[in-house]
């Protein structure tokens, strides 16, 4: 039973690379509008985003290096806010002879 707590689920790539074979309908039908596409020498690219927003590190506490040397500020009247931020991964599908044959990824939210 503790294993099963300990397991996590199947990557990104796992996942994406269950629609290798798909048709291009099936593509869209399960990842919604790609954003761009691009055809060359009979390959056809589609590109889908996937954004989202993480939390960042809360920043150090305000050091005082006043008479009595380094230590932290103690009367600070605020907390520290919370910063956030945005990371994307762009997924791009190659499509040959109409069907799924590949994707890359690129980003830092991959």
């Amino acid at each position: 039973m503790l294993l099963g707590a300990c397991a996590t689920g199947p990557t990104l790539s796992q996942r994406l690379a269950a629609y290798i074979g798909d048709t291009e309908a099936q593509l869209i039908q399960a990842m919604g509008v790609p954003v761009r596409s691009y055809e060359t020498e009979g390959v056809l690219f589609l590109q889908f985003e996937r954004r989202g927003i993480v939390p960042l590190p809360a920043p150090d506490p305000f050091y005082n290096y006043g008479y009595w040397g380094y230590r932290p500020w103690p009367w600070r009247p605020w907390p520290s806010t919370p910063a956030y931020g945005e990371v994307r991964c762009d997924i791009t599908f190659a499509l040959r002879n109409q069907r799924v044959d590949s994707f890359t990824l690129h980003g830092d939210g991959c």
